[in-house]
């Protein structure tokens, strides 16, 4: 467990977080959003905590008190609003994932009852549609990009001005409502298919803690500038990048999209990101092809070696034109959702960044551990934050064995679901299905999926996830898929084979070779390679090359299950 080395503000609930932090950092700015080209509009955090008053003070005149409430579109400064304006004294959020198709978005709606929902211009036929089809009990929608009431669609900035001159005319049913910080305020549903997602039932008391938990630990204030590009409805976007910035009176920009990253970090001065893996990897390739470009590479690489024991701050010096790339003010890179190769990690490092890797579940609000200055190690998670204890249970030889842990964090349940939230919560410990082991000091190292590991005829276990990495460190390699497969009659016969998506100019290009079986000829002598590197029952027997990318969910984590049945179907097409 890390210990706390910051001071950070004791709060109880998202309300009397949005009242406290207010009050300190009121003149600050909280959003900057781009208008057009060199034009942007500033919010105060003084406004968005009066937006959120007002239209909180409109949903309760609507008769949605105590209702539930879906908020659905794309990274911007309304779906914030609307979110905090439902769960700080309406009724209960529900945020919806923006990538899902209409059938499985009308599911959604059906299954966790909401009344009314805000969304984005790209949402409203298929909206619309669910309202008169009857679909569950949808019964307001509210446009984020209208400006007034419009054919039966209410406007978001037209509730807030009415809501702020009910709060004129003296109405306090919103500014006045008490929090239950124990019960359940936020619904969220676990990736999956609609009907095998289960919704996790999360409490103010859940986020609050995580809030505090990670104030107390990472170098976070009021000057910084986080960039919002993963999406709102994941709650580590919602966590660690929408809630912890308005808790730290600190400034959010919103990403044009994943090829603009670099821009928007130089562009904002963005200090500080969090995001997934496969976003760190695609930053520093385009680093590399720059410095290839300029050929500086042999000079950085000799500059690595000779500053690998120097401190952050002195790597940074080194490397300031590196820096510079990504706006110069980087302070803080956060990883998580999907487990980060060791080596980029590495990388980063050496370049003076300051990453981290942290590591969590939505049932965990999501935040259970992660890297700091002082608890750092390559390839872990770090330690637990401050609230939280966790242990190894049913540990193998090697200390390896399912991760549980305890703390203000953990969910309520699955709502509506008995069964699975007594699989998941045993004696009060939350059952992660994640494998893992805990060092001597207390550093977690994630092994990979319970539910994913590949168990050979000789007993031994394969974790996909350390292949993968493996795999995605030969040039030219986008991302793999690691499964067994079965290679007779008898059940137990599995060998490990690997789906290898390639980049094609890159792999032509240092292979110098073209055509598709040449390049598959290429990448399997590097996985003949790397299997020499590895213990004989680890090597990969096949592989399947294509530059289709693998099904994953909106946060980039593999759906293995889904990868799985469509190899079945390729080769049963071949067959």
């Amino acid at each position: 467990m890390s210990e706390r080395l910051y001071h950070y503000t004791k709060i109880t609930d998202l309300k009397d977080m949005l009242k406290k932090s207010g009050k300190k950092y009121a003149n600050n700015i909280a959003y900057q959003i781009k208008k057009e080209e060199g034009k942007y509009q500033t919010i105060t955090h003084k406004e968005v905590r009066e937006m959120i008053d007002a239209l909180g003070t409109a949903l309760i005149d609507m008769g949605l008190k105590g209702k539930k409430v879906a908020v659905i579109g794309e990274n911007r400064w309304e779906w914030e609003i609307a979110y905090l304006s439902i769960v700080c004294g309406t009724g209960i959020v529900v945020p919806l994932d923006k990538s899902l198709p209409e059938n499985e978005l009308k599911s959604l709606i059906e299954r966790s009852e909401v009344e009314a929902i805000f969304y984005s211009e790209k949402y409203e036929t298929i909206l619309e549609n669910a309202k008169k089809e009857g679909v569950g009990k949808l019964k307001h929608l509210i446009s984020m990009d209208l400006e007034q009431h419009t054919k039966g669609i209410y406007a978001e900035k037209e509730l807030i001005e009415k809501g702020k001159q009910l709060i004129k005319l003296g109405n306090t049913d919103f500014t006045k409502a008490e929090i239950d910080c124990e019960k359940m305020s936020i619904m969220l549903f676990t990736s999956g298919t609609t009907s095998a997602s289960k919704i996790v039932a999360l409490s103010h008391k859940n986020l609050c803690s995580n809030l505090m938990d990670i104030a107390s630990i990472l170098e976070v204030d009021s000057k910084d500038v986080f960039l919002s590009f993963l999406p709102l409805h994941h709650v580590f976007e919602c966590t660690v990048g929408f809630l912890f910035a308005l808790y730290k009176g600190a400034k959010t920009v919103f990403c044009d999209g994943i090829r603009h990253i670099p821009e928007n970090m130089k562009e904002y001065q963005v200090t500080v990101m969090a995001s997934v893996p496969a976003i760190y990897e695609r930053i520093f390739r385009n680093i590399r092809k720059q410095l290839q470009k300029q050929g500086k590479v042999e000079e950085i690489l000799q500059k690595e070696e000779q500053c690998r024991n120097c401190s952050m701050e002195k790597k940074k010096e080194v490397f300031q034109e590196i820096h510079d790339m990504l706006g110069g003010k980087v302070k803080l890179l956060i990883s998580g959702a999907a487990s980060l190769d060791a080596g980029i990690e590495e990388k980063y490092r050496l370049l003076g960044f300051n990453m981290v890797q942290g590591y969590g579940l939505t049932e965990t609000s999501p935040v259970i551990a992660i890297g700091t200055k002082k608890y750092y190690k390559v390839g872990s998670i770090g330690k637990t934050v401050p609230s939280v204890n966790a242990k190894i249970i049913n540990a193998n030889q090697e200390g390896i064995g399912e991760l549980v842990v305890q703390g203000p964090n953990i969910m309520l349940e699955y709502f509506g679901n008995r069964t699975e939230t007594k699989k998941a919560l045993v004696d009060g410990w939350f059952h992660t299905g994640d494998l893992a082991r805990i060092d001597e000091q207390g550093y977690i190292f994630i092994c990979g999926r319970k539910k994913s590991v590949i168990v050979l005829k000789n007993g031994k276990n394969i974790f996909p996830e350390e292949m993968e990495n493996l795999i995605n460190r030969i040039e030219g390699v986008e991302e793999s898929f690691v499964f067994g497969k079965q290679m007779s009659e008898d059940p137990n016969d599995i060998k490990i084979f690997a789906r290898i998506v390639y980049h094609q100019e890159i792999v032509e290009n240092t292979y110098k070779v073209q055509g598709e079986e040449a390049i598959y000829q290429a990448l399997n002598e590097k996985i003949k390679e790397l299997n020499k590197t590895m213990p004989q029952y680890k090597s990969i027997k096949g592989i399947l090359v294509t530059q289709e990318p693998l099904i994953k969910t909106t946060t980039n984590k593999i759906k293995r299950q889904n990868n799985l049945e469509q190899i079945r179907k390729e080769e049963a097409m071949c067959n």
